[in-house]
């Protein structure tokens, strides 16, 4: 009778040790998959892109243009996936997404209206730098800066190329400004 009860105590610690070794993998494998999670990259290229689209017709005069691009990223920051954000980097990814979106939306509602679009197009380009300073990017970008922009208190914008292509005075002044910082 001792013996039964010994090997049922036996038994029972063995099962107990089994399910809490369980428990251990099971939280184990919960915390390595947040792990890749945390150190996925979240990829903005395809709103770096978008912008791109609007700086460019905008620097071209093209108010149509800058309309459509602005619809496409308005369309882009909806559709974007937030699942590889960090959970460090959501809320400030969140505030900066819904501000793109705005000006992008703005932006797309103005076609005809130049100067107001070139308005919205300051915020924006702070809000690009912001996403760019905080995910990073695959793309060769320049920070660029004309100091007449936005009434004279200066204004910056994101460039794919070293050549200045002001996207706040157009063909009027193309070439005014300078590259602030290379990405």
């Amino acid at each position: 009778m001792k013996n039964r009860i010994i090997t049922i105590v036996a038994l029972a610690i063995t099962i107990i040790s089994c399910n809490q070794k369980n428990k251990q993998e099971e939280t184990v494998k919960i915390e390595s998959t947040t792990e890749v999670v945390g150190q996925s990259s979240f990829s903005i290229d395809k709103i770096v892109k978008n912008y791109l689209a609007i700086k460019n017709s905008l620097a071209t005069d093209d108010s149509d243009a800058a309309a459509d691009a602005g619809k496409v990223l308005s369309e882009t920051m909806t559709k974007t996936g937030m699942e590889k954000v960090s959970s460090d980097q959501m809320e400030a990814y969140m505030s900066i997404a819904d501000d793109v979106k705005e000006h992008a939306e703005h932006i797309e509602d103005n076609a005809g209206n130049i100067a107001h679009q070139r308005e919205h197009f300051v915020t924006l380009s702070k809000d690009m730098d912001d996403l760019i300073q905080l995910f990073g990017t695959n793309q060769k970008l320049y920070l660029d800066f004309c100091p007449m922009a936005d009434n004279n208190k200066g204004a910056v914008w994101i460039s794919e190329t070293k050549e200045i292509t002001n996207p706040y005075f157009g063909k009027d002044m193309a070439t005014c400004g300078s590259i602030k910082k290379e990405f």
